[in-house]
Parts: structure tokens; sequence; C-alpha cells
């Protein structure tokens, strides 16, 4: 039996209409599940965290780091692409962080956004190094 709507009464809600998700509810989805990852210390460029780090000491710019800083994506009605700039720790195994950071940030749009995950691209673009956090320090002092 249908109603004046064409929809069969008693069919499945799942049915009843469209569900639309916008890349950057993808995009936070998989930086904070790549954030996740024990190894990766950042994502994005060098100079695109900067950036970050200065925008987020102006007034009123927004609360906190960027989720979406280093994330791409796009995303169909079924399938999704992920390409993510990583900064690793120095001393893990590439190879093992990013094999880590691909599954999880698959399992968590997969699960969350419901979208096929067709294919996660990741560029390591730094290595963050043990004295790096000494010359971070020293510069945001010379920068306030």
């Amino acid at each position: 039996m249908t109603a004046n709507t064409g929809v069969k009464l008693g069919a499945a809600p799942g049915s009843r209409g469209r569900t639309t998700i916008a890349e950057v509810v993808v995009e936070k989805i998989a930086g904070m599940a790549a954030r996740d990852v024990l190894g990766v210390y950042a994502l994005g460029s060098g100079f695109a965290r900067s950036m970050g780090s200065v925008r987020e000491r102006m007034p009123g710019a927004g609360s906190g780091k960027s989720v979406t800083r280093g994330v791409s994506v796009e995303v169909g009605e079924l399938q999704a692409a992920i390409d993510l700039e990583l900064v690793v720790d120095y001393g893990v195994s590439i190879t093992d962080v990013a094999a880590a950071v691909r599954e999880n940030v698959i399992s968590a749009v997969e699960r969350m956004a419901g979208r096929e995950v067709v294919e996660v691209n990741i560029t390591v673009s730094d290595v963050k190094l043990p004295d790096d956090e000494e010359d971070e320090r020293e510069e945001r002092q010379r920068v306030q």
C-alpha cells in the first residue's frame, strides 16, 4: 500500500529520504582518527602548522587547532577518498605509522559516515626531531 507520497507504508526508515554528509565532516573524522595513532606528531606541512599557530593566537580566530589541517577529502554518495599530510615522531617506523593511520581512518570514516573509503593517500612531509621542541619554544617566546 502506498500513500500519496509514493512511499510504501511500512518501508524501512532508511529508504525514506537521503542523507548528505558534508566533506568537512569526513575531514574532521579522518583528522581525529589520524591524530589518535601513536607516532603521529601533527597533521599538515610545517608552513600550514606555523600559519595555524599564528591564527590561533589572534583574538576571535576560533578555538583551538584546526582538526582539518593536513586533511583533504572527496566525498560521494557511497564512497570517500582521503589525502593526509603527516608529521611523524623521529624514531618510529614510518611505514608502520602510515599503515596504522590508514586502518584507523578507514575504520572511523566507514563506521561514522557510512561511506566506503576507497583510498587513503598519506604524505609524510616532516619528521619531528627531539630538539625541535626546544626550537619551537624559543620561537614562541620571540613572537609574543
